[in-house]
């Protein structure tokens, strides 16, 4: 594995800029990474060579003329395939987009571009982005780095992957019932969903309109911090955009690495431990707590009772607006189109269209969302779970009330087997629990590496902060990051083991 390969993105960009490295020679290490392990791994579903050392080439050049350029200019990153991008494939994971090569780039990929950041490809997720594990994706399975015999979470578990198996110093994912956060967990990474609104949303394949959120995956909190800097901001495309500023969120993370957490009150959430959550994952939790309360933080326990219902809620609200969302994949505008060959009407065109370009999960779904917003049933479940849904937000506010931020493990269990719950909807399901509430309510919230559980498989800490209170996410994360990495000698990803090459 190359030197170059094993930086952080903030200690990468450093030798960028001190001109100790090219763009072109740190990106080509990372596309020399994908081929000598993405055959094992497959955490991307398009590596794009040609454009990511254009890029790397072009900032090279703008750096040598003496350009002024962004701070992570150069530093290669890689991209859900949820997320549109102008000339390379989207498929959102689904055979229903197969081939398809947007016209317009997301928000957040003009973003990306503007800062000279090469693009090394797309990557594997479950079918739009229905999924904890990412085996619903309509390209096969991500394995993670840690084992590759078990599921790197999902459904950003590529992007997930590829962070963890040094393929990308950084990358982008989408996060609507945790899927930023429970991959980031499963594979020792950083991972965050910002608060709702925060970053542009515009050029997004929706999932559900009122909790998807695009974030960073990165290894350190504070290489999170400098993409989300970079990709956050009011957009006037996206008419959810929060049109204020993002608060410092570098400055919070380079303060919590080296000062206390005095004065800070961390609230621990009643409900999310307990019955259900691994031993493993509940002792790194204590542990953290320990080191938390050891740099001055306040811990306290708070009670969030509408909590247990969040499940069953957002199991309502996502369906709903999955169900409208996904009408536009008919086969008569783009993607996929499957002709009948007796009596072809656009009625049986769409049908079958969907009968073979929709995965399982998503006509799972689909179905379930239809029904709850069907004549006489819509007040008994999806009006019922939008009132569950406000309960969430008033539990939430009556806990910061209490407390600065609130903290639990982001996943309960450690990552499972490929295959072990993938008959088992419920079962998978039940992996979101712990943070599924932050989408419910729109706050932010941040998973960092806590551990290894007792059989040998990272463990995630999550921090939620007050909606658009983002900074205090990457203090506490940061301050809580440089302890454990004190405690372990290092990165937590430097146990992970290494990756057969090819």
């Amino acid at each position: 594995m190359s030197d170059l390969t094993c930086l952080t993105a903030a200690a990468l960009a450093e030798s960028l800029a001190a001109g100790e490295v090219s763009s072109v020679e740190a990106t080509q290490a990372h596309l020399d990474r994908i081929g000598a392990v993405d055959h094992a791994v497959h955490a991307f579903l398009h590596v794009s060579t040609d454009e990511a050392l254009a890029t790397a080439r072009d900032v090279d050049e703008r750096r040598a003329r003496g350009e002024q350029l962004h701070a992570l200019a150069g530093v290669p990153i890689a991209v859900k395939d949820v997320v549109v991008t102008r000339g390379l494939p989207t498929t959102a994971g689904s055979r229903i987009l197969e081939g398809w090569v947007p016209p317009y780039d997301a928000t957040l990929v003009e973003k990306i571009k503007a800062a000279g950041l090469p693009i090394l490809g797309k990557t594997n997720m479950d079918e739009f982005a229905m999924g904890s594990s990412t085996e619903h994706s309509a390209y096969g399975n991500t394995h993670n780095p840690w084992d590759l015999d078990r599921i790197p979470g999902g459904s950003g578990g590529g992007s997930a992957a590829a962070v963890g198996a040094y393929e990308a110093p950084l990358a982008i994912g989408t996060d609507t019932g945790g899927s930023i956060r429970q991959p980031a967990a499963v594979t020792g990474t950083v991972g965050v969903k910002p608060t709702y609104g925060s970053v542009s949303r515009y050029g997004l394949i929706a999932l559900a309109s009122s909790l998807d959120q695009a974030g960073p995956v990165t290894r350190t909190v504070l290489d999170s911090a400098l993409l989300h800097e970079l990709i956050g901001g009011h957009d006037p495309r996206d008419s959810t955009s929060i049109a204020e500023p993002l608060p410092a969120l570098v400055a919070a993370a380079r303060r919590g690495a080296t000062a206390g957490l005095s004065g800070v009150r961390v609230g621990v959430i009643t409900e999310l431990q307990g019955e259900g959550y691994q031993p493993g994952v509940l002792a790194r939790f204590e542990e953290s707590l320990e080191l938390l309360r050891g740099a001055g933080a306040e811990i306290v326990e708070v009670s969030c009772p509408h909590f247990t219902y969040a499940l069953a809620a957002y199991y309502l609200i996502l369906p709903a607006e999955a169900s409208s969302n996904l009408a536009k994949f008919d086969g008569m505008r783009f993607g996929l189109r499957v002709v009948p060959e007796d009596n072809p009407t656009a009625e049986r065109v769409m049908a079958a269209t969907r009968g073979q370009g929709f995965g399982d999960e998503v006509k799972r779904r689909v179905i379930l969302g239809t029904y709850a917003l069907s004549a006489g049933y819509y007040d008994a479940y999806y009006g019922s779970a939008q009132k569950v849904r406000t309960l969430i937000q008033r539990d939430f506010d009556a806990a910061f009330a209490q407390a600065d931020v609130l903290v639990s493990p982001t996943a309960p269990t450690t990552a499972f087997k490929l295959g072990e719950k993938l008959d088992d909807p419920l079962a998978m399901y039940l992996n979101d629990v712990a943070t599924i509430p932050a989408n419910l309510a729109g706050v932010p919230g941040l998973s960092l590496p806590a551990g290894l559980s007792d059989d040998g498989l990272p463990v995630g800490f999550q921090v939620l902060a007050p909606a658009k209170a983002d900074d205090r996410l990457y203090r506490v994360g940061a301050a809580l990051e440089a302890m454990l990495e004190n405690t372990w000698g290092g990165p937590l990803l430097a146990q992970a083991p290494e990756l057969e090459t090819r």
